[in-house]
Order: structure tokens, then sequence, then C-alpha cells
């Protein structure tokens, strides 16, 4: 059992939203928090049955009326949160509503209790949480879901997970009929990973219709599978692109579900991961510990480009990922570039080497340290 860094939400001591993607661990982690709670899992069908027929039932299954209430899966059904917005305010009772997104509740109608409810998210394990147990090479290849250190073969968790989960995910949401067409487009997407995304290629590409397209990236967003990056542009110098980037939550997720063989190319994929590894950790650490960083990436329209800008009241921060051992001159020149720009950013050069170094005022980090320490960098 980890010891995770969310702290927040129980500190409160007010009802709150928990949501993340499946298999983050939110029930495992409630459960060992409030070990006396009163827990609901509306994935069961007696209960999601009754609940549904009969929202006003949900008092007769609070026996104490001290404890905190959990509602597992609350997205299940959304017309619950007027009985629990009711209880709130006639008996102040607690709750805590977990999910895998806001989604269901917003298509709905649902205020989301109309901010009686404070809202946290958790992630994958981090670095931090994993302390000792964080090994490079088998995040790169496994990613951080919490069963991933749990399972004698992980590989085959995540082609469940993958196979199992996202599947589910789309027909509850009733994304799409053709799960076929669904599963081809996933696999494409792939392919964008840490990329500059064309949702017009990726249609043409996975033979869905644009809009279509555009229609399952935003979803997945809401459901936190992914999520995409906006150009940094404040006070723009130069002519900039204006797509945004694309990621998957969980770096063992993405290399699941991107085709690998004889003919794709492993150093790209392996560049990608490690992207996605380093965006997971910044998201949760970022979120956890209020930083209150958005989020960005550079690129300029004669193809400079930095993988990472945070912006926020704490900071200005550029941050190129390389995985090379070695650090050479061409590696520095986007991050030179944008200093031009903006000469008030912090300079950061996370790599695959060991050497702590200092290059034109640019911070240069084995990516390890940098994981293992990111929030003294932030």
């Amino acid at each position: 059992m980890y010891s995770r860094l969310l702290k927040k939400p129980l500190e409160t001591n007010q009802s709150f939203f928990l949501f993340g993607p499946r298999g983050t661990g939110k029930t495992t982690w409630l459960k060992n928090q409030l070990k006396n709670s009163i827990y609901l899992d509306l994935l069961k069908p007696n209960l999601y049955q009754e609940l549904l027929a009969h929202p006003e039932n949900l008092t007769n299954f609070i026996t104490h009326e001290n404890s905190w209430i959990i509602l597992d899966e609350i997205q299940k059904i959304p017309m619950l949160l007027n009985e629990v917005h009711r209880l709130i305010e006639a008996k102040n009772y607690r709750f805590i509503l977990t999910g895998s997104s806001a989604r269901s509740l917003r298509k709905k109608g649902t205020n989301l209790l109309a901010g009686r409810a404070l809202l946290f998210h958790l992630y994958p394990l981090t670095v931090l949480e994993l302390q000792t147990d964080f090994d490079l090479k088998k995040s790169l290849n496994y990613g951080h879901l919490p069963m991933v250190f749990k399972t004698k073969n992980p590989k085959e968790f995540l082609e469940s997970y993958v196979q199992a989960y996202l599947k589910e995910e789309v027909l509850q949401e009733g994304l799409t009929r053709n799960i076929g067409n669904f599963f081809r487009f996933l696999e494409v997407a792939s392919f964008s990973q840490g990329s500059v995304l064309s949702i017009s290629e990726v249609a043409r590409e996975a033979k869905v219709e644009r809009k279509v397209v555009e229609g399952y990236f935003q979803i997945w967003e809401d459901l936190l599978i992914a999520r995409r990056l906006p150009v940094f542009t404040k006070k723009a110098k130069r002519r900039l692109i204006n797509h945004q980037k694309f990621y998957f939550f969980d770096v063992g997720v993405y290399r699941t579900i991107r085709p690998h063989g004889i003919l794709d190319n492993a150093e790209e994929i392996d560049g990608s991961a490690l992207e996605t590894l380093f965006l997971q950790e910044l998201t949760a650490l970022n979120d956890y510990f209020g930083f209150d960083y958005q989020i960005f990436y550079w690129r300029t329209a004669s193809q400079l480009e930095v993988d990472f800008v945070l912006y926020g009241p704490k900071g200005f921060i550029a941050i190129e990922i390389k995985r090379s051992r070695a650090v050479h001159s061409k590696d520095m020149h986007s991050l030179k570039a944008f200093a031009e720009d903006y000469p008030e950013a912090q300079l950061y050069l996370f790599y695959g080497g060991s050497e702590q170094q200092k290059i034109d005022d640019i911070n240069v980090i084995p990516i390890e340290d940098a994981l293992k320490n990111l929030g003294a960098y932030l």
C-alpha cells in the first residue's frame, strides 16, 4: 500500500467529488483513509436498481449519521445528486462522490451540487509515492497505475485494462455503436502521442468522419483518459502554429495501445513515453500541491519547439525533454530561442545522462533526478 499525496479532501471536512480514471486507486484510498465510513458501490446491480428507481431511499442506507458516506461511481445515477444535495442541506451529511468523469453528470443537466461539494482528482501513482519502488525502465514500459505494482504480469493487466475498461467506458457513454471503428481510431490516435495533433489526419487514417473524431477526443478528455496541451501564445513574438499536442493519461496505457513491431520507430515510441511519464508526474504534483501552473507547449511555424511551458503565479518555466545521454548544442536550440522571446523564463533540459550542469542559463538535469525531485524545480 502506497501513501498517496492527496491530503486536502479530508482536511476540509466538507463533501467532495473525487474524480480519476478507473484503476487509479480512488476506492482503495478512501477505504484506507476512512475505515468506518458508509460505502455504497453503485456498480452493484441491486443497489443500482433500487436507487435508480427510488433515489429517496438513499437515507435507508445511512446507518450512522456522523460518518462519511461514500457513493462510488456516482455518474451511474446522476439524478441521485438531487437527494445528496437535499441531505447536505437538511441534515449536514458529509458525502464523498467518486467517478471516472463528470461528463455523465453534466450531460444530464446536473449542477454538481452548486458548489456545496469540492472537487478533487486522483492520478496514477507518482514517483514521490513510489519512492524506492520507482524504476525508470519499468515506468516507461508499464506506467504507474497501482495494479501494475501488484500484479506479476503488468503487460497482461494493461491489455485487459485497455480492452475491457476503455471499451466499457465507450459503450456506457453511448459514444458509438461501432466499437470496431472506435478501436481503429484508438490505434491511429496513439501515433499522435506527444505530437502536434491533426484531427483531419487522424480521421483520414481511421476512416472516420472528422466531426466524430473531434467528438472522440473531447470525450476522452472528459473521461480523463487523455488531454491536449495548447500552444503558449502570450505576447508571442514569432508566428506560432495553432494545433494542440495530445497525450494519454498514463504511459503504460499509451504503450499498450500503440502498435509496435519491426517497422515501428522504437526511438519515437520511447521518446513519447518519456514525455508522457514526465507530463503525468507534472500534472499530479501541480494539482496535489496547488502549484496552479497552466501547462502549455511552444512551437513556431519554423519548427522550433519546447516540450512544456509552465505559466502561473509561482513562476514561468520552459522544459525540454531528451532521451539522449549526452547534451548537444542542437538540443538547446529551441530553449535558447524561447529565452530570446521570454528572458523571464527559467530554462530546464532534462536528459538521459547522469551529470547535472548549467549551459548558457539552461539547467541541464538527469531525467531520473528531475522526476524524483520535480517539486523542487516547480
